[in-house]
Order: C-alpha cells, then sequence, then structure tokens
C-alpha cells in the first residue's frame, strides 16, 4: 500500500498513473471532511477510500487499469469514482495530450463532459432504467471524448465487479441447487484421474518393495473447488459447508480433494512441516502450495454416489493472484524408495476450471462507442462508400470518358462539389496529417481499432485512400476526395472564368518549393515524439478545420490565414497543395508503391509537344513529358488533351496526313 500522490491536470506525457489527493477525493465522492486514501495493488489495482473507519468508495485511475490512450496516442488518465452501490459518483481527466485547444476547446469543456458521468448506475449502463442519461459526446472531439466515454466506463466496470460492488464476476455464492455425484462430475464441477497399479509400477520401476502389477488403482484422485453452494453443500452437506466457509479467510478458497487406492494424497509429512508436499495447485505459471493452515480432514461425506474415497480433504487455498474463476492444476507427486536408498517419483495432475453456471454474470458492459456511431451514421458511411466505387469506376473506365470533353468537365466539378458541401462541410469527412501522425504513434504505443472506428466517415475514408494509393496513387484523395482541395480548384475554377490571369511558377522554382511540404511534414511527424501538443499546434499550418470542419466558425488569425491559402489559389491553382499540404506529402511516400500506370502517354510526349505541360494547372508533368506521381492528382485534364483531336497536335497532325 502507498500514500497517495498530488493530481492535477498533466499535459505532458508520462507513464505512471496519476494519483488522487485527499482534496479531490473529497470532491469526487461529493464529502464535506478530508477522507483517508490507501492504494491498493492487484489485478484492479485503485485507491480505497474512507471516511471515520467506514469505506465510501473506490477510485481508479483509466491509464493504470486498461491504459487508456487517446487520439494522439498518448496516455489518456481520468479518475474514476465508484460508491460501495455500484454507481460513478464523479470522474476527472488529470493527463492528456489531446488537440483540444486547436479545436476550439478548453479544457473546462472536456472537464465538464467527464463530470457528466457522475450518477452513471453500472448495472445499466445504457441508461435504460430511470437515471442521469449518458453525457453526449463533443462533436468537435469526436475521438477524444469517445475514448473518455469507453475508457471511464470500462475502468469502472472493471473496479466494481473486483471490488465486489456489483455482482458479476465473482463466484455465485448464493444459488443452491441439490444434484448427485454423477450430476456434479457430469457438469465438470468434480473432476478426477486415475493412476493404476501397472502404470504406476512402470513409473516407478525402481521401487523398493516393487510396486504389484493390476488394474486396481494406485491412486484415483478428484477434485473440486466447493466455493459455490451446489458443489460444496452437496458434497460436505450444510452443516460442514456452512462452518467452512464461515471460517474462510480474506480471498480465500475452498479445494476439496479426496482420493483412494494405495497410495495417499495426504501422507505423514505435514505434520512435521506443515505443508503437504504431495500436493501443488498450479496456475498460470504459479504454485500456490496447501499447508495445514485451513486444512481440514472429512471422515464422510453426506453424498450418496461418491467413489469408494479412503480420504477427504478440505483445503484453503489462494493468495496474491489466485483466480478460482480461471484454471488451474492439482498435481500430486508420488514418491518411494529404491534399493540404492535414493528416491523415484513420478507426478500426476488433474486440471479443473470451474464450470461458468457456477460465475455470477457480470453487469451489462456499454456497448463501445463506435457500434453506436457506426450504427447513427450508416447511412454517410453508404454514401461516402458510394463516392469512392464511382470514383473507382471512373478511375477504371476512363477512356471513354476522356474522350469526351464536357462529359469529364460536368462530372469533374459535380463530383468535386459533392466532395465539398456532402462530404466536407455535412460530413466532416476531411482528412488529416493530424491523423497520419495518431496513427503512427498508435503503432509505436500500443494499436488499438476503437480509437479510430470512432470515426465512421473518417474511417471509411482512410480505408479506401489506403487502397487507392496501391493502384492509383495520392491522386485518389488529393485530386477527387479532398475536400479543401475541391474548395480550392472550384473557387480558381470561378477565377479563371472571370479572367483572373493565372500566374506559371517555373518549373526550376516550382520543384524547390515542394520541399516545403516534405519539409513541414518531417516537422510535424518528427516533432510528435518530443510534444505531442506541439506536434499538433504546428499541425495548424493544415487550414482543413478552419475551412471545412469548423465552416470557417474560428478566431480571426485563422480565418485569415485560409482566405490567403484561397486567394494565392486563384491565381496558382491549388497552391496550397501544390507546394504547403503535409498530408500531400505524407500520402506521396507510400504512393510511391502503386502498381499500375493508368495515364498514357505518347513518344512524342515531351520531345516534340509540352502542351499537356502548360496544361496539367499543378505542374505535375516535367519539360521531357513525364507525370511525375508524387504531384499528380489524377484530374484527368492531360488524358482528355491527350485525346482530343481539336487540341492535340499530334492527333491534328495525324488527321491532317489522313487528309493529304
Amino acid at each position: 500500500m502507498a500514500p497517495a500522490q498530488n493530481a492535477g491536470l498533466v499535459l505532458h506525457d508520462e507513464a505512471v498513473a496519476v494519483a488522487p489527493t485527499r482534496e479531490v477525493a473529497a470532491s469526487l465522492f461529493s464529502l464535506t471532511e478530508l477522507p483517508n486514501i490507501i492504494h491498493t495493488k492487484g489485478a484492479v489495482p485503485g485507491w480505497e477510500v474512507s471516511q471515520g473507519g467506514e469505506s465510501v468508495g473506490h477510485i481508479a485511475s483509466t491509464w493504470e487499469i486498461i491504459q487508456s490512450a487517446g487520439y494522439s496516442g498518448r496516455p489518456l488518465d481520468v479518475l474514476v469514482a465508484v460508491s460501495s452501490n455500484g454507481v460513478i459518483t464523479g470522474a476527472k481527466l488529470v493527463r492528456h495530450s489531446e488537440p483540444i485547444l486547436t479545436l476550439g476547446l478548453s479544457d473546462q469543456d472536456i472537464a465538464r463532459f467527464v463530470a457528466g458521468f457522475a450518477g452513471i448506475d453500472l448495472l445499466d449502463p445504457d441508461g435504460t432504467r430511470s437515471g442521469p442519461e449518458m453525457p453526449d459526446i463533443i462533436s468537435r472531439a469526436t475521438v477524444t471524448t469517445g475514448v473518455i466515454r469507453d475508457s471511464i466506463l470500462r475502468t469502472a466496470r472493471l473496479l466494481a465487479i473486483n471490488r465486489g460492488l456489483v455482482p458479476g464476476g465473482g463466484i455465485d455464492r448464493l444459488n443452491f441447487e441439490p444434484r448427485s455425484w454423477a450430476q456434479l462430475e457430469a457438469t465438470g464441477a468434480v473432476a478426477g484421474t486415475t493412476v493404476t497399479l501397472s502404470e504406476a509400477r512402470a513409473a516407478l520401476a525402481d521401487a523398493q518393495p516393487p510396486i504389484p502389477e493390476g488394474s486396481a488403482p494406485f491412486i484415483a484422485l478428484w477434485v473440486a473447488l466447493a466455493d459455490p453452494p451446489t458443489i460444496g453443500r452437496n458434497i460436505l452437506g450444510a452443516t460442514q459447508f456452512n462452518r467452512t466457509t464461515a471460517a474462510l479467510g480474506p480471498d480465500a478458497h475452498v479445494l476439496f480433494v479426496g482420493s483412494h487406492g494405495l497410495y495417499s494424497h495426504r501422507g505423514t509429512e505435514w505434520r512435521r512441516s506443515g505443508s503437504f508436499d504431495r500436493l501443488m495447485v498450479t496456475q498460470n505459471g504459479v504454485d500456490y502450495p496447501l499447508t495445514e493452515e485451513g486444512y481440514t480432514r472429512i471422515d464422510k461425506l453426506p453424498i450418496q454416489d461418491t467413489p469408494p474415497f479412503k480420504e477427504r480433504s478440505l483445503f484453503q487455498i489462494g493468495g496474491d493472484g489466485f483466480d478460482p474463476i480461471q484454471p488451474f492444476t492439482l498435481t500430486l507427486t508420488a514418491t518411494r524408495p529404491t534399493a540404492s536408498g535414493a528416491d523415484q517419483s513420478f507426478s500426476v495432475s488433474q486440471d479443473y476450471h470451474l464450470p461458468a453456471e457456477f460465475v455470477q454474470a457480470p453487469p451489462p458492459e456499454a456497448a463501445p462507442l463506435w457500434h453506436r456511431t457506426w450504427e447513427d451514421k450508416k447511412y454517410a458511411v453508404m454514401s461516402v462508400a458510394a463516392m469512392q466505387i464511382t470514383l473507382t469506376l471512373i478511375l477504371l473506365f476512363q477512356e471513354p470518358l476522356v474522350r469526351r470533353k464536357r462529359l469529364w468537365m460536368v462530372l469533374r466539378v459535380g463530383f468535386l462539389s459533392v466532395t465539398l458541401v456532402w462530404l466536407g462541410w455535412v460530413l466532416n469527412g476531411q482528412l488529416s496529417i493530424v491523423q497520419v501522425v495518431a496513427f503512427v504513434q498508435s503503432l509505436l504505443t500500443g494499436f488499438r481499432w476503437e480509437t479510430f472506428l470512432i470515426e465512421p466517415v473518417i474511417f471509411t475514408l482512410w480505408a479506401g485512400v489506403a487502397l487507392g494509393l496501391l493502384f492509383w496513387g495520392r491522386g485518389v484523395f488529393c485530386g477527387w476526395l479532398c475536400p479543401f482541395g475541391a474548395l480550392q480548384e472550384l473557387s480558381n475554377l470561378v477565377a479563371r472564368r472571370l479572367g483572373v490571369p493565372q500566374i506559371t511558377v517555373p518549373h526550376a522554382l516550382h520543384e524547390r518549393l515542394w520541399m516545403i511540404k516534405y519539409t513541414l511534414f518531417m516537422a510535424i511527424l518528427a516533432l510528435s515524439f518530443y510534444s505531442m501538443k506541439d506536434a499538433l499546434i504546428l499541425a495548424e499550418a493544415e487550414p482543413f478545420k478552419t475551412a471545412i470542419s469548423m465552416r470557417m466558425m474560428r478566431a480571426w488569425p485563422f480565418v485569415l490565414f485560409v482566405l490567403v491559402l484561397l486567394f494565392a489559389g486563384l491565381f496558382i491553382e491549388r497552391f496550397y497543395c501544390r507546394f504547403m499540404c503535409p498530408l500531400g506529402a505524407a500520402l506521396a511516400i507510400p504512393a510511391k508503391l502503386k502498381i499500375f500506370d493508368w495515364l498514357h502517354r505518347r513518344p512524342q510526349c515531351g520531345r516534340e509537344c509540352r502542351l499537356c505541360e502548360t496544361k496539367c494547372t499543378v505542374g505535375a508533368i516535367d519539360p521531357i513529358g513525364r507525370i511525375n506521381p508524387n504531384e499528380c492528382v489524377l484530374c484527368l485534364r492531360c488524358q482528355v488533351v491527350l485525346n482530343d483531336p481539336e487540341t492535340c497536335p499530334v492527333l491534328k497532325r495525324r488527321a491532317r496526313a489522313k487528309a493529304g
């Protein structure tokens, strides 16, 4: 046991749980006087809170129990208080590295969300009975608050079950049903094994005197965990069962061992040593010896159809780490002297697992938030999947499309409009470099699928983009499914129609400006290993949250930054995408693994003709006609030019040659 340490909001990364102070404990339990706090270890560690010698409840750390990590991939620690009747009395966020400030939220906003869990009944976590409702997640921090929600409920449930504050997960000590020995054996409540005389003779070949041959038992060994009344009371009878269970020590359990045959499971050495050296209980590689303390000899059993036991014993078993619900093994070691005076021995083991019918069903666990979000957003997910399928068909069957210039333009403008309005502003489906960094951090600190599944639209987008990178490269997202990219291209299209002059960046300068986005990406990623908070601040170089997620409803410096980028994009199409986007840089790296090259070129491209180079609005075609997949957004404009007989010089020459 250890005294509690200080608990305050910790924004930097630590790998240890933050302990509650007496003041924090008093606030979590709404106490007027400061209570006493004792840290208890074990499978579910925590702090017991008491006042005036009476237990008030327990507090647990989500990081200490379930290693809760936030969207940033770093520790997210919440202290959860559970009363003696299994109700969450309060919760306090004490550590995080989440990007809530960049979302326009404060620590106070998250603190109010966390405090909203007070009053949740762990016997009814989904709130179908009367009581406080689960606090709504904060839409601008869905993943963060979703992880907090699931961490609080899971930690509180584990704590309550372990401390016996709610039924479940423990031995059923109340229900009783009369059963015969045969019925108990059929359900696995009692288990036994037999070693014949001939088997023992073979194992103890040098024993003196030798063990006789025969099929009679050398030892028939039986074992049962007698805590459940249906097992213990039927075997021992009501009087002996009540006497035994009443004398049990803390965390102790009743083990029944019976045997018959030539060999004794008890022997006589225990009278001198106090330890039954012939028997050993093992669970998960840990040995639990049986000792004279807590041993009871049973001379007769009231149950009628038992094997012909010669010895019947009860042992108290338990200790740090022993779990009666989990399987364990009882091993008996038989030893006989040899002619040389040495001992020869062999062991026989019997596995035992308490049947599930004797284990209390735990209270229902609140469904993970991602289950509910996928159900709530199933139509949104279907629409995103439909967009991805449509885009796949466009790219697979691009040849008929690019031969029809007007159809291509209508389809592209229409798709980008849907991407901007529906995917971006309505569904908030804007991917971000923050998600890439969070994914990398999660791989290093413990990957959890549920963290990423909380956002169904984002998860569906990333799944499609990851597959698209292998077939087409980064252009699947950057050119078609990025809402901010769509905003830039559509605004530039309007500017062109209004006669806004376009600036052509020389290729040599263009190549050097690419370094900005790759450098920015590496800086954000590298900084995340030092300080996730600082990395997320640097990630504000992305205008996505301001322009798409928050629809420009943000402080004026952020809005001004977006307007400057869009203004530059009126003169240089996709200005931000080409020179500054760290997400585009991140996607370009794995895109080098793409399998196919779907964009066609002719031998004359870059030699006799450089028209596509001038028509490419993102500068992805170099002076010798090669398409740079790291910069190409798959707009298909070059393919339209390549197949337009009124534009492509090569096709014009062919047409003149045929006419001549």
